[in-house]
């Protein structure tokens, strides 16, 4: 999402890395290069006027100019404040109350209302909870089909209503059959519009009185720019907004509205949405955010993200059977494949790498594209070859070629891939690991 901003910026702050002296002039002649990045990325102005003013008393006071290292010093104060901007970490769902719980999501069409009503339910069932889906979208075409759909990709239980039913009567039945059911949250995707109406915001008014909604969720496209932060303080003011979530920021977005909401509604940021698969929902971090758009990367992230798609049983096999002396076969290797293509492949974990690193993760050609490809050479095998790779002669190849649909030299690159990972494999065996690492 950040990564025109993180560029533009990283270009202002590059030349204050290993500065000796800051003076008056070259802070402000810095300041002005970020404004223009904030203000071409969307920013609210008022927010870009706040964040420089901030920057700039701090950067000509003493924090600065006693500091060893006075442009390393800068570039903490620009992290510091952004993360300032952003607001605090995301708290989750408030779940405090008497059950049903009631999650009420409200914003503008093509949002991602629905999808992300999905996404929590996904989370709330990982919680041990029993959260119930209801759609009072009686407007858009298919769009009460659509949660059902997504209900049942994540295990979820839907609501099911007739159309013809008013939206405030459908969310006091499914109210009134989570009592009856078990279910401790009901999660409501309302309608939207494609612009804020009196139409629009009386109906999710009404559906927020009369179901006592715990929490009131703004859900926002982080490409919508400025009519995104027009439309929040529009709900905000319908409806007592308690948090926003921010959607697609695994897109090509400026950034903007994620800078600017929290500082304009005065409301917490609690997910990032960052891809269309249900479980594609981060807890909000601002300082890991802050991080990655001064391109310093935001590991943490990457390795949770890369620790909850790891199967923690395979990697204890694959230890077991290393330990035993039995060696790494393409078997091992296809799982580790599908668990990397599970996360969307290197590209999908790019934008949290430092921006040193980016180049060369883009170059690593492992993306979901290839890893498909890869998997189907590996499953054209037979398990005799996958055991022992050395049985794989001219003719064999030949033959997994023309099985997976693959030319010979993609089955020879895999090999000789293969071959790398086996002699790195085995020199972790017996305490090689330490000799590695000293190596690297």
């Amino acid at each position: 999402m950040f990564d025109h901003l993180s560029e533009r910026l990283g270009q202002a702050v590059a030349a204050l890395r290993g500065r000796g002296r800051l003076t008056e002039e070259n802070i402000a002649a810095t300041l002005r290069q970020v404004r223009m990045a904030l203000l071409e990325a969307d920013v609210a102005v008022p927010v870009v006027k706040a964040f420089i003013e901030a920057v700039r008393a701090r950067a000509i006071g003493a924090e600065v100019a006693r500091s060893l290292t006075p442009g390393q010093a800068l570039i903490r104060i620009f992290h510091e404040e952004l993360t300032r901007v952003l607001g605090e970490p995301g708290r989750g769902l408030n779940l405090r109350a008497e059950p049903p719980v009631v999650v009420l999501l409200a914003g503008l069409q093509g949002a991602g209302k629905t999808t992300t009503a999905a996404k929590l339910a996904r989370l709330l069932l990982n919680e041990r909870r029993q959260p119930l889906l209801v759609s009072t979208d009686v407007y858009r075409p298919a769009a009460m089909t659509q949660l059902e759909r997504l209900a049942g990709q994540v295990g979820a239980t839907y609501f099911a209503a007739e159309p013809t039913t008013a939206p405030v009567a459908i969310a006091q039945a499914a109210i009134a059959w989570a009592r009856a059911h078990q279910h401790d949250v009901v999660i409501i995707d309302t309608a939207g519009r494609l612009h804020v109406d009196d139409e629009m915001m009386t109906e999710v008014r009404e559906i927020d009185r009369a179901t006592g909604a715990v929490e009131r969720l703004f859900v926002v496209d982080s490409m919508a720019g400025q009519d995104a932060i027009h439309a929040a303080r529009a709900f905000d003011a319908a409806l007592a907004l308690s948090g926003v979530i921010l959607t697609k920021a695994d897109g090509d977005a400026r950034g903007g509205v994620a800078l600017s909401v929290r500082q304009v509604t005065g409301k917490p940021i609690l997910y990032l949405g960052v891809g269309e698969k249900t479980d594609a929902l981060e807890v909000f971090h601002p300082e890991r955010i802050a991080a990655r758009i001064l391109g310093m990367g935001d590991v943490l992230s990457l390795v949770e993200q890369v620790s909850t798609a790891a199967d923690a049983e395979q990697a204890r096999k694959l230890a077991g059977k290393l330990a035993r002396g039995r060696g790494f076969d393409f078997a091992d290797l296809r799982t580790q494949l599908a668990q990397l293509r599970q996360m969307g492949g290197v590209a999908a974990l790019a934008d949290k790498l430092p921006a040193q690193l980016r180049p060369a993760a883009a170059t690593g050609q492992m993306d979901d594209r290839s890893l498909r490809r890869q998997i189907g050479i590996i499953d054209s095998m037979t398990p005799g070859e996958r055991r022992r790779p050395a049985l794989i002669d001219g003719s064999r190849r030949r033959r997994i070629a023309a099985g997976a649909g693959v030319q010979v030299q993609e089955v020879n690159r895999l090999l000789k891939q293969f071959a790398q990972m086996e002699r790195v494999m085995k020199q972790m065996k017996g305490g090689g690991l330490a000799r590695l690492l000293r190596r690297l």
